[in-house]
């Protein structure tokens, strides 16, 4: 996984509870000294999803809720500093959902051991979208989580509901 997730959900949690609560993270992830993290580092997916798990236990809080955090502060606050280009000309959520294969498509290429995740898109009559997660990491929760964030960021109410490990459906309003 790249960096600039780690970097992201730090900031998230410091931000939203404290330094102290992202140590106490990172010690209960067996992680006795902060690594220093680049945006393009590679950290290996088991370390992060470590530490999400043990970020839910310091918060006590479950993965969805975990997932749901992390969605909306990525898309509404720290995409918007780094990948601020991507909204550029965008002016729903549909359309942004649509376009986000081509990004990881180009992510993926122009982008040193980066892995994101890629979607297949089906519709379900005008207002449902299948979206199908392509990805061996699992982490179905956080696109979830980062669709209701794209939904919250273009003000329009989409209905989310995870339909398996690799489906979500999306219904625009």
């Amino acid at each position: 996984m790249k960096g600039v997730i780690v970097l992201a959900l730090k900031e998230m949690v410091v931000k939203n509870f404290g330094e102290d609560k992202w140590k106490e993270t990172l010690a209960k992830a067996g992680i006795d000294k902060e690594p220093r993290v680049l945006a393009t580092s590679d950290i290996d997916d088991r370390t992060v999803l470590n530490v999400v798990n043990s970020l839910c236990k310091v918060l006590n809080i479950s993965l969805v809720q975990a997932a749901d955090a992390f969605g909306d502060y990525w898309v509404n606050v720290y995409s918007q500093r780094i990948y601020k280009a991507y909204y550029v000309g965008v002016k729903t959520a549909k359309d942004f959902l649509l376009k986000m294969d081509s990004v990881h498509a180009q992510t993926t290429r122009n982008m040193p051991n980066a892995h994101p995740p890629r979607f297949e898109y089906e519709w379900e009559g005008e207002k449902t979208l299948i979206m199908k997660y392509k990805s061996q990491r699992g982490l179905i929760d956080f696109m979830v989580g980062l669709i209701k964030g794209v939904g919250k960021h273009f003000n329009e109410d989409l209905k989310v509901t995870k339909l398996g490990s690799d489906k979500v459906k999306v219904v625009f309003p």
